[in-house]
């Protein structure tokens, strides 16, 4: 029984012979070491094409933009592995990375399908905020969430947001869905009865889309982000460990409200 259509693995991303190594059509030792940088060449594996100007600082912005956020619930999971598994940095890696969910870091996906379902609607008009409030009221009456809106700390607003929106249009970028995402953030009130303020894991799509970055790839970037932010804190676990302390504090506080056997006294 076959699953998919391909019978024979074909890649166009690279291949090698005994002198060279080919990726993406280039020569990797003579067209690329050296001559990009890693963003630009994560742009081109991605797409099969160098960046332009605009959507290389996008693109680098978003980056630097969700690379690191402090002690947040995967950056702790990683922190604890390695504090468990010194010797295997690239499993405490990947449990950070395994936490990279629809609540963290993955709602630039999501989010990236909102803002394009708006702009599709909308048509040649541009009527943004009619699109927007006809999208998420289906989602609404869906029990759908809106990814992208609202921050458990940055609630009058993201500081990442009109940063990077600023980068975009001082770039040169298409603001078309950076349109569409203030729209919904517009039409939000009156449909799900509170403000809820742009953050980052919608200004990444937004800006990213408008520079011509595929959607389906959207949730890599956060990803590749908070892979360079894991292995910082992973280097600084090294030299002063917090790990067990973290994991400490979790069964300090933790509350048991379960059962207990006759004559169970806790911490006795």
């Amino acid at each position: 029984m076959k699953i998919g259509k391909a019978t024979v693995p074909v890649t166009s991303l690279s291949t090698s012979s005994s002198t060279t190594i080919v990726i993406r059509g280039k020569d990797l030792c003579q067209d690329l070491i050296g001559k990009t940088s890693f963003s630009d060449y994560f742009h081109f594996l991605v797409t099969g094409r160098m960046p332009d100007a605009a959507a290389s600082t996008v693109l680098d912005a978003t980056l630097v933009a969700i690379a690191e956020h402090g002690l947040v619930p995967s950056v702790q999971a990683s922190r604890m592995t390695y504090a468990a598994a010194p010797d295997a940095l690239q499993g405490a890696v990947a449990a950070g990375i395994l936490g990279c969910g629809s609540v963290i870091l993955g709602a630039a996906e999501t989010a990236g399908i909102l803002l394009a379902e708006v702009k599709a609607r909308a048509g040649q008009d541009a009527g943004y905020d009619r699109a927007a409030a006809e999208v998420v009221a289906e989602y609404r009456a869906a029990g759908r969430a809106i990814p992208g809106y609202g921050h458990p700390l940055h609630k009058e607003g993201d500081p990442r947001v009109l940063r990077l929106f600023a980068v975009a249009e001082q770039a040169g970028a298409d603001l078309s869905f950076v349109r569409v995402a203030e729209a919904i953030e517009r039409v939000l009130p009156e449909i799900v009865g509170k403000p809820l303020k742009l953050n980052v894991s919608v200004a990444i799509p937004a800006v990213l889309l408008g520079s011509g970055f595929p959607i389906k790839a959207l949730k890599g970037v956060p990803i590749l982000a908070r892979t360079a932010g894991l292995i910082a804190h992973l280097t600084e676990e090294a030299e002063r460990p917090i790990g067990f302390a973290l994991s400490y504090q979790a069964s300090r506080d933790v509350e048991y409200d379960g059962l207990t056997p006759p004559g169970f006294v806790p911490g006795a």
